[in-house]
């Protein structure tokens, strides 16, 4: 290889490296910006607190709303299906994790009992999401699509 060559490789080279560079720092600005959205996101919606959740998936806040959490089916409490003892478990957890707190809600929709649908979140952490990850609930199949993290 000649010193002619060696140059014209040495500035392929440097310029792949700009390029490399240039790309680079537009995915970790636009990681940023997303980052930056979702946190915005979820600090926009309207916050409330929750007194109790009756099961795993079922809560009440101090203003009286019933809440029916979003996408997550967990074991039923009482009925012919019921399951009490993991139900209980679904129910404990929620309730250390979101009783007498403040968590942010996305209201979906209203089902046939009345009650709120919505996903809850509590320090951009996303409620349902977390149930079904520790094994207290499963993503209800029927009504996943309401929520984004099930897809």
């Amino acid at each position: 290889m000649n010193k002619y060559q060696r140059k014209v490789i040495q500035k392929q080279l440097v310029c792949l490296g700009n390029k490399f560079r240039f790309n680079l720092k537009k995915a970790i600005l636009i990681s940023f910006l997303l980052i930056g959205f979702l946190y915005k996101t979820n600090a926009e919606l309207p916050t409330t607190i929750i007194k109790s959740c009756y099961d795993g998936d079922t809560c009440t806040t101090i203003d009286g709303e019933k809440i029916r959490l979003a996408c997550i089916d967990t074991p039923e409490i009482k009925g012919k299906k019921a399951d009490p003892i993991n139900a209980k478990k679904a129910r404990d957890f929620l309730n250390n994790l979101i009783s007498n707190k403040k968590v942010s809600i996305r209201r979906i929709t209203n089902d046939r009992y009345g009650r709120t649908v919505g996903e809850l979140f509590k320090n951009n952490i996303n409620i349902q999401e977390l149930i079904v990850q520790k094994g207290y609930g499963k993503i209800y199949k029927r009504y996943a699509d309401q929520c984004e993290w099930t897809r």
